[in-house]
């Protein structure tokens, strides 16, 4: 279901400047009025035209009835009271949720953004599966979506993962489009090299964007160093097996010449052992990478995160790598950080209501 089924209105974000361009000569009005609605929008973060003071009165009045930029209203904030996390539950404009994080650490605030409604892949330590695949987002969803986190939290991120609910890589065209608006330098700004876009492992699509030549960063979700362990975790390993991912990263790394981040979750007694750190080691020893471990959030789903003096061991049989190894301490426990936690509880809370 696309969100233009819900009104008659033109829905501005989302659109990039030649768009706008197009947009505004076929309702009259002169090209440059859509620079200064793409100034108004992403620059400025507006959220409504009377805001948009360089347009003359009467301009701002003739395009309230048949243009809307905002796609997305507040339902729910939590904010951590033990770390600066602030998670938010958007309402899109047909009834659906999504969910993004605002987080501060190291100097940096990072933005986590959702691509789709739900996720169709059904990874077993994630909440968002038990969603299903609803709908992607569009571009300006996904877009709207920085916009009004910052404007909630009166503060401009540094960075944006696109690591929140969904497969990025099963919405590719509409999410490369929020990238490169994300990044424009007449807009939000973030630089290309501040943006990260996760995939759980879809290869043809790696491939793709290889070939495209796109300068934002690539995250793969590994979590297993075994096509056992990797397929009992994430069902597509099935579909992608674990030695084809790892010539699609290989083949990522050789033409873009940029090196990869694997996020590595850790499950106590399931992938965390000294033999699966030393498998790791062997697995990704010729790909320029770095190693993101995370110890798991836990949800419902009866994995156990593991011991903090098993995540020790396991990093300290990475120590002599040839790659960077960080601990991704998972943020927000106490507010359902986790993809797809506070939309779940949402809807038991509504079920329960009802």
């Amino acid at each position: 279901m696309r969100i233009s089924e819900f009104s008659t209105k033109k829905y501005l974000k989302g659109l990039s400047l030649k768009q706008l361009q197009e947009y505004v000569e076929s309702v009259g009005m002169q090209p440059y009025r859509a620079k200064q609605l793409f100034h108004w929008m992403y620059r400025k973060n507006v959220s409504n035209f009377s805001a948009m003071t360089t347009l003359k009165k009467s301009v701002r009045e003739s395009l309230e009835p048949y243009a809307e930029i905002n796609l997305l209203k507040l339902s729910q904030s939590n904010s951590s009271k033990y770390e600066p996390t602030t998670k938010f539950l958007f309402e899109l404009l047909d009834g659906n949720l999504v969910e993004t994080v605002f987080m501060e650490a190291d100097n940096r605030k990072t933005i986590c953004l959702s691509s789709q409604v739900g996720c169709a892949l059904k990874c077993g330590f994630c909440a968002t599966g038990l969603m299903g695949f609803i709908r992607n987002l569009t571009a300006g969803e996904i877009v709207d979506q920085v916009l009004m986190a910052e404007r909630s939290m009166g503060q401009e991120a540094t960075n944006i993962v696109m690591m929140g609910m969904g497969e990025p890589f099963l919405n590719y065209d509409p999410v490369i489009q929020a990238a490169y608006l994300i990044s424009d330098p007449e807009g939000i700004a973030i630089s290309k090299r501040k943006i990260t876009i996760s995939t759980s492992g879809l290869i043809p699509t790696i491939i793709r964007y290889a070939d495209e030549g796109h300068r934002f960063k690539l995250a793969i979700s590994l979590n297993g160093t075994t096509q056992e362990i990797r397929r009992k975790l994430m069902p597509l390993t099935k579909k992608y097996p674990l030695d084809a991912l790892l010539k699609a990263a290989k083949y990522y790394t050789d033409l873009s010449k940029t090196r990869v981040t694997f996020e590595y979750i850790l499950l106590d007694k399931i992938n965390d052992t000294k033999d699966d750190a030393a498998r790791l080691r062997k697995l990704l020893h010729e790909i320029p990478c770095k190693i993101n471990l995370i110890p798991y959030n836990a949800t419902e789903f009866g994995f156990v995160p593991s011991s903090e003096a098993r995540i020790q061991e396991f990093v300290a049989a990475l120590v002599s790598f040839h790659a960077p190894v960080t601990v991704r301490r998972s943020r927000g426990r106490d507010i359902n950080a986790a993809c797809g936690q506070l939309y779940v509880e949402k809807l038991k809370t509504k079920a329960t209501l009802n």
